[in-house]
């Protein structure tokens, strides 16, 4: 029986490794997104700053390991066997369901993932206990630490408001302060702000933290307490002074030192809040076995865990070894660096192309906000208000989109800010002892400092809300995902045992494989269609008309074969395969549109005398659109009339679409072998075919015209027919457009080259 629990604890530690890695792939947006979207360094340097600030803040948690033990949960009332089921639980939740908002590039919370999947499956447990027992429900509280996972819950919740205002406030008067301008003012602030900020840090990671160190001694601990104002006061100083010193000798960066010494301590608080997050299930497995085996004639079923509830120091050792896991993790993981794109693009000072679109909640909070605004700015002086703009105006605004490559979304007085007042509230968290989510504080300050820097401004600000109302929508469901998931898993576990776990696992690396595969064929088209992410100043005539060329290409493969496939299943009527069919080209429209979305950064960054470029291109994405939609009008009416039961096309309708489906994909494949090898020699024979397909078109419209007049059709077979003979029309007429315009533009682009 030792034996089995052994092995059951083993999977609780190599479950650890994973949740690590998906773990840190998420957070790694807490520390990394304020230096990284700034640009205050290489980012080979910003990401060895975060290694050291983890390796750091690993031994800095050992005092938070206690909530995976009893902070959600009485472990006096539960037995061995129970206990190692709820871990189990909460471990396969978390790797599966972290692993997905990696996947999709949403920032979540490991802290409320982790509270609730403990809650959740503790609950369910808890509940099968109470049946075998023929208690009530209201026994229930007494196998749940309520109030202390009511105090986690509301802490964190509340730090969500506190983040933000905190951010919006601290932002708003340090820009007050030193405006977007701020070189001038830095000489004579700088050494100061810079000052408070690391004092700051000073205290709330080496002074607060300290407690949770499992390499500090008491005595140590006990000297700092008693001098916390004496090393404040001298810490304020010294680095007053040095940072002056250091800008007048060496005309150091203050800015961009309290960015990396912010980077430092974010990444450094992050370990000491978090890897309890990771490793603190596991740790508590092991510390239950150790205390089972320990009383050889122990029944695990009836062995309660009094012992769970006493205070543990974890071993500095493993503590480190995670780290190491947390470092190689950051350095090697994609994931993390699209979650962190996905808060970057949110708080970033320019436009852009927007991942989120509008909703009726952003829209609503928009209007309103504006309106508040205006109604403020009614009764303030003007020379109040032109002294304020002046603080606000950004002078990078009016930098030409040619010249923007380099540009950082933000500049290193926000990130500093964001730093500072992040890493303050998360390490003061820390020292108190509450896990309160480092994700939800270092997004919400992020949020709340773009706000204050006017970042989101009427171009942008509904599609930024939206994708805040987004995130924060996505936290909601990960508490909800987190506590029925780890809820469901303990059920089955205390129902099916070795035979649930051992399929559990199974499920838990077929998922994790699954999204991995869905996230390298997302970078992969990502990378393909991308225009706008290259670290240029300006795109040439010829890169641009090759990536139009890919994105041309692509288009028209897929086309010719949605169009084949949409005329099969009509033929066979075959709704799974319509709805197949139907999801891709919505894939297709997204892209289009997301290219179209994407025109003015690449124009602003074509080349000065491109104009005749630029023109060429806009028709080739506007035909491009087209052909998307009209892929779109011709497969969802074919779905619709499927999916509710109407009758199928008549044998001589089906022997004409089939005709016409033959037509269609020939002149598609002949369009993208034109374009392919850039010989266009028989655009006219293309034209003259599509000409004869159209003419087809027409007869085979005046024979359905002929067969209403007869009978032998009804309304919906009536409308369905004329719209496919339509939109196929259009589909042709776009095309050929689509051949035209993209000629024009390769030998404009080949004649511009060889002058």
């Amino acid at each position: 029986m030792e034996n089995f629990y052994l092995i059951l604890v083993v999977v609780l530690f190599i479950l650890a490794i994973s949740d690590l890695i998906v773990g840190v792939s998420n957070d790694a947006v807490n520390f990394l997104n304020s230096a990284i979207g700034s640009k205050a360094a290489p980012f080979k340097v910003i990401m060895i700053v975060a290694a050291l600030g983890i390796l750091v803040g690993t031994t800095f948690s050992s005092g938070l390991m206690e909530v995976a033990r009893k902070g959600i949960f009485n472990p006096e009332y539960f037995y061995f066997s129970e206990i190692i089921i709820i871990f189990l639980a909460v471990m396969l939740t978390d790797v599966i369901l972290l692993d997905m908002y990696n996947t999709f590039g949403l920032p979540t919370s490991t802290t409320v993932s982790i509270v609730f999947e403990l809650l959740g499956a503790a609950v369910a447990v808890s509940i099968l206990k109470i049946g075998a027992a023929g208690d009530d429900a209201q026994s229930l509280a007494t196998f749940i630490n309520s109030s202390k996972s009511m105090a986690i819950i509301l802490g964190i919740l509340l730090s969500v408001v506190i983040a933000f205002s905190a951010g919006a406030i601290v932002q708003y008067l340090t820009r007050l302060l030193f405006s977007f301008d701020y070189k001038k003012y830095i000489k004579y602030y700088g050494a100061l702000w810079g000052g408070i900020a690391i004092t700051s840090i000073t205290y709330f990671i080496l002074i607060k933290g300290a407690k949770g160190a499992s390499f500090i001694t008491p005595e140590t601990l006990s000297w700092i307490k008693s001098h916390t104002i004496s090393i404040l006061v001298v810490s304020f100083a010294g680095w007053t002074i040095l940072l002056q010193l250091l800008s007048w000798i060496v005309k150091l960066n203050i800015l961009k030192l309290i960015v990396i010494v912010g980077t430092f301590a974010l990444a450094m608080a992050f370990a000491g809040n978090d890897l309890v997050n990771f490793i603190g299930v596991p740790l508590a497995g092991l510390e239950s076995y150790k205390i089972f085996i320990a009383n050889p004639a122990a029944d695990p079923n009836f062995f309660l865990m009094e012992a769970l509830a006493g205070k543990v120091q974890t071993p500095t050792i493993l503590l480190l070894l995670a780290g190491i896991i947390m470092v190689v993790t950051l350095w090697r993981s994609k994931k993390s660096r699209t979650v962190t794109k996905t808060e970057v693009d949110l708080g970033r000072q320019s436009e852009g192309v927007e991942r989120f679109g509008s909703n009726i909640f952003s829209r609503a909070i928009v209007r309103s906000s504006r309106n508040t605004s205006n109604n403020i700015l009614k009764i303030m002086p003007d020379s109040i208000k032109k002294g304020i703009d002046s603080r606000f105006k950004d002078p990078k605004s009016e930098v030409p989109g040619n010249k923007r490559a380099g540009v950082p979304s933000f500049d290193l007085l926000r990130a500093s800010v964001n730093l500072v007042v992040a890493s303050i509230i998360i390490s003061f968290a820390t020292s108190m002892k509450l896990p309160l989510s480092t994700t939800y504080v270092t997004f919400m300050v992020a949020m709340g400092t773009s706000l204050s820097d006017r970042a989101w401004g009427r171009e942008s600000a509904v599609y930024r809300v939206s994708g805040v109302l987004t995130v924060i929508a996505g936290w909601f469901l990960t508490a909800f995902s987190a506590f029925a998931s780890a809820f469901l898993m303990a059920m089955l576990i205390s129902y099916g045992g070795m035979t649930a776990i051992a399929l559990l696992i199974i499920l838990a690396t077929y998922l994790v494989i699954r999204t991995h595969r869905i996230f390298k064929k997302r970078e992969k088209k990502s990378n393909e269609r991308s225009m706008v992410t290259d670290e240029t100043d300006t795109l040439s005539h010829t890169t641009v008309m090759k990536k139009c060329s890919l994105n041309v290409i692509n288009t028209l493969s897929f086309l010719s074969k949605a169009y084949e496939e949409t005329i099969t299943a009509l033929e066979k009527e075959d709704l799974k395969k319509l709805k197949q069919i139907y999801k891709e080209i919505k894939r297709l429209n997204r892209e289009t549109k997301e290219l179209k979305d994407e025109l003015h950064i690449t124009i602003s960054k074509l080349q000065d005398d491109s104009v005749e470029t630029s023109h060429y291109y806009v028709q080739v994405l506007d035909f491009l659109r087209e052909i998307a939609h009209c892929s779109s009008f011709i497969c969802k009416p074919i779905l619709e009339h499927i999916d509710n039961n109407h009758k199928g096309l008549i044998p001589e309708q089906i022997e004409e679409v089939v005709k016409l489906k033959k037509s269609v994909s020939q002149i598609i494949t002949e369009i993208q072998k034109t374009i392919i090898e850039e010989k266009f020699i028989n655009t006219n024979k293309l034209i003259a075919f599509q000409q004869e397909i159209i003419k087809q078109i027409e007869v085979y419209r005046k024979n359905q015209v002929k067969r209403i007049k007869r009978n032998e059709v009804g309304t919906k077979n009536s409308m369905l027919y004329f719209n496919i003979l339509n939109e196929t029309k259009n589909l042709l007429l776009n095309a050929i457009n689509l051949l035209k315009s993209f000629r024009d533009f390769v030998v404009f682009t080949n004649n511009n080259d060889t002058k």
